[in-house]
Order: C-alpha cells, then structure tokens, then sequence
C-alpha cells in the first residue's frame, strides 16, 4: 500500500491538494461520451472570434483550459457566451480586428491556448502580456517566437522563453516560408493564424505531419488552405487576409480522453464499454492502431463525417495485450496517449518499446520522467534509452500499491487511476484537481461504469 508518512504530508500541504486512489475491480461495463475534443474546442473559439458574424459550437468541451481561451478571447474583444442549452455563441471582430486587453492574460495549464493565440497576437499591432499556472510557465516558448519573431513580432520572457511574456504584434507582418524543426501541430497552428492577418501567401513545411484540425478549421471558415508534398515534407500555404465566415460547429470527443476509458476496458479482464462520438482523425488515432496491435478488441460503428472530422462509436472489450514495438513515426499522431499506453504495456505480456519520445519532456511535466516514477512506485520494470522508453510488461493485474506524483499533469493522474483498476493493491495519485482541465468528471464517470476511485482516507 502507498506510504502512510508521504500521504499525511501531501494532506498537510495547500487544501488544493486532492490525493486519491483507484482500486482493483472484478469488471467495466456501460457506455459513456467522453468530453468535447480540446484541439477543435480551442480552435473553434479562436477562429469563431476571428470570423465576422455569430458562430455556435455545440459539444465544446467546458475544462478549464478551453474557459481561458474563452476568457482571453474575450478580453481581446469577441463576445462569447453559453447559452442554457449547452450552445456556446461567438461573435467574432472579424481577421485583425482584436483590441488590445485591459488586463494580463491568464492561459491557466493550457500550453495550446498559449501558443495558438500568441499566433493571432503577433499581427496584431499592440502589446498584450499573457501568464500561466506554476506548469505552464516552465514550459518553453521559443517554438514559436522563433517563427513569429520573422513575421514581425517582438517578444519579452524570462530567461528560456517562459511565461510571463509579452507579445507586441507586427504592424506590418510579412508572409514567412518555415520548416518546422521538430513535429508540432501548436507550432505549425501558430504560424497559420499569424499568417491570416498577413498579406500573400504563407507556407509551413512539416518534415512528418502532425494532427490537422487547424488546417480542417480555417477551411471551413472559409480560407484557402493548400497542401503539397515536397521534397522537403508537407507543405501546407495559407492565403492572407480571408473574410473568415461564422459557421456552427459540432465538436466530437477527444479521443485523447476517450483514451483512458479505452485503455481501462482493455486491460480489465471481462470489461466492455461503448465509448460514443470518438474523433478519429487519421492523424490523432495513433493509439487505437497501437492497442489493436497488440492485441486490443475495438471495433468501430456508425463511423461519419462531422465538419470534415472523422467520428465513430468504439466497443472496446478485455482480452490479454502482448508487447510489441512502436516506431518513432507514430509519435506525432498519439504524443498525448504515452501516459495511458504505458499503462496498457504495463499490463500486456512482454515488453512493448516507445520510441521519439523527446517531446513528452516538455509537456505539463516531463512526462517521460513522470511516467518512469509512476511504473516504478508500483512495482513495473521498465528502461529508458535515449528518448525511448520500454517497458516490461507483466501479463495481467499490476503489483501497485504505489503513490504517483502528478507534477499538476491531468494526463498522468488519470493514466495511473487507470492502471488502479487492474492491480492487486491499488495505485494512488497525489492529486486529481488539474483533471477538470480536460476532462470535467472524469473520477464519477469511470465510477459510474464500475471503477473504484475514491479519495485516500485521512
């Protein structure tokens, strides 16, 4: 069982703190709608806010990190407000229409919140100052100052490009040719919604494609977006200065949340779950393909097109996983979902190796290390070289028993609660609080399907 002397200590710290424990259980079954995609919910405030008219999003996921968007977006000038029927209504300013905020942007945990609209900000002529919680303001910034820095923008940080910084727009942007130097989706995402103030065309080159929303988004909005495969990657051009039409949206559910529900049912022995309305853009569903390698039963039904976005319907049912090798490739597609596949590895039978792993150090926590911390409290072998991580899996329930520290990372919290329901001791968190940043009722809803997750006793 976790420490006793540790857990007293976390309860005596701030009364934020919210340590709880997952338990073993017998079984999962029910179906369930995981929360709207955080990616197209970002997206769809920020170009809403941009368009000229009244744009509705219907589904948008209402965690903490989507309500600063919303927040900031209205400090920039855009109205935005939910109505009692769940319907969000975005009146935007129209493209280089924001003025400038009587007060410091707080972009909370949100790493794309913060990098997305520093984005817009730079071609918007004035300064802007933008913060974040204790985790965002370690992480870095320079990924896409560098860029913006060419189109015009002036940038303040403290030292390695961390919050608080303060954005001063170019009054005169110019259209810019960038190759990302590492896959990034927020990068290449910033640059393009730099570039929708900025005359003539701007292009960003990705030597390996990462998830697509921005470029789906802006076209549905009505930009011109192209695509082309180069010599030196995918070069996507965006055509400056558009008048952005209002559209409604509907948001699917992000398959990053869905992922913990997934990966429970699989490792459960006897789980069945129907998981509804899952995104499954072909450059997001990286770990549905892992899983089902090693083994994993889901099948897909009533699969459609919402807003250009492809969705379906998971049945996810318990069986044994094997271990398998996942190539660096595959990183971009499913960077988010390392946390909760090394939990299914964890599970599975032999060892199951990741590789081009760097960037999960610069997410919320370092989530590599923060991952290795969390198997190794709860008794699963593992070895880490260079950015690959594999780890030895042992073929059904988990010693556990463990404490993780979360480092205020919502992913690593409900990866490890995950791991709790097949174990032989349990496996606690010493905090779940940042969860509702991406997934609001995540401990109720799991419970509601069988789990045990309840808060350590005092």
């Amino acid at each position: 069982m976790a420490d006793p002397g540790r857990i007293q200590a976390l309860k005596s710290q701030e009364p934020a703190l919210k340590p709880f424990r997952s338990s073993p259980v017998a079984a999962l079954s029910g179906r369930l709608r995981p929360p709207g995609d955080k990616s197209v919910s970002h997206r769809a405030l920020m170009l809403g806010a941009v368009a000229v008219g009244e744009t509705t999003v219907r589904g948008l996921l209402e965690g903490e990190d989507v309500l600063h968007t919303a927040a900031a977006l209205r400090l920039l000038g855009a109205e935005i407000a939910r109505t009692d029927d769940g319907v969000w209504h975005v009146h935007g300013v129209g493209v280089g229409g924001f003025t400038e905020p009587a007060d410091i942007l707080d972009m909370g945990n949100s790493g794309t919140s913060a990098r997305l609209l520093t984005g817009l900000l730079a071609t918007s002529p004035f300064t802007t100052f933008m913060t974040g919680d204790a985790s965002l303001r370690r992480r870095p910034m320079n990924r896409v100052i560098e860029p913006l820095s060419k189109v015009g923008a002036q940038f303040l940080t403290r030292a390695g490009g961390r919050l608080p910084m303060a954005v001063t727009g170019a009054e005169l942007p110019i259209p810019i040719r960038y190759v990302t130097p590492v896959p990034s989706a927020q990068v290449k995402s910033a640059v393009l919604l730099a570039a929708l103030n900025t005359p003539g065309d701007t292009t960003v080159i990705e030597r390996e494609a990462t998830r697509d929303h921005s470029e789906i988004m802006l076209q549905h909005f009505g930009a011109t977006v192209r695509t082309e495969q180069t010599s030196e990657g995918l070069a996507i051009t965006i055509t400056g200065q558009p008048l952005l039409k209002a559209c409604n949206i509907v948001v699917p559910s992000d398959p990053s949340s869905a992922a913990f529900a997934v990966v429970a049912a699989c490792i459960v022995p006897g789980a069945k779950l129907t998981i509804e309305n899952v995104g499954l853009n072909p450059l997001r569903a990286g770990l549905f393909a892992t899983l089902q390698e090693m083994g994993a039963s889901i099948e897909r039904r009533n699969e459609r097109l919402v807003g250009g976005e492809t969705v379906a319907d998971l049945i996810v049912q318990g069986g044994e996983l094997k271990g398998i090798n996942v190539p660096a490739e595959r990183a971009p597609s499913m960077i988010d979902e390392y946390p909760i596949l090394a939990v299914a590895a964890a599970c599975a039978r032999g060892t199951t190796t990741m590789n081009g792993l760097a960037e999960l150090r610069v997410k919320e926590s370092d989530r590599l290390a923060a991952i290795v911390n969390g198997l190794q409290a709860n008794g699963i072998k593992f070895d880490i070289t260079g950015d690959s991580l594999a780890v030895h899996g042992v073929g059904g329930k988990v010693p556990g028993g463990g404490l993780v520290a979360t480092h205020l990372d919502h992913r690593i919290a409900m990866a490890f609660l995950v791991l709790g329901m097949n174990s032989r001791d349990g496996v606690a968190v010493d905090d779940v609080a940042m969860i509702d940043t991406s997934f609001p009722g995540f401990v109720a809803l799991m419970n509601s399907l069988g789990a045990d997750i309840a808060p350590l006793e005092k």
